[in-house]
């Protein structure tokens, strides 16, 4: 008995653990937006981009901000908003540098 369970019961949490593996963006290719919009956006608001891809159908961005803390953020690429954002702080940086300012998103279309 235990062989028949010990199989099904390995099978059963593979196949939910990948139901909650849900970091992938799913926009479908044809309303992804072009990289340059994201980076000139992000470049608008004086944040230098090193570099951008597409990792999981998400773009992808790696450089610095305003501050001079390096980040890394994950964007929806046909909306361009902000998925994740992690940032890591220089000497003289901290969370509370932020807790004041909106996160970098698509300006509001007027």
């Amino acid at each position: 008995m235990k062989k028949v369970l010990r199989p099904l019961l390995i099978a059963t949490l593979l196949t939910s653990g990948a139901a909650f593996a849900s970091d992938d963006c799913n926009d479908p290719i044809d309303t992804w937006q072009p990289q340059e919009s994201l980076q000139q956006m992000l470049e608008d608001n004086n944040w230098q981009v090193n570099r951008i891809k597409v990792d999981d159908g998400c773009y992808e961005v790696k450089g610095m901000d305003t501050l001079g803390n390096r980040f890394e953020a994950t964007y929806s690429p046909a909306s361009l908003e902000i998925r994740e954002l992690e940032i890591k702080f220089n000497e003289q940086g901290s969370a509370a540098d932020y807790l004041d300012r909106n996160a970098i998103t698509k300006p509001e279309n007027n």
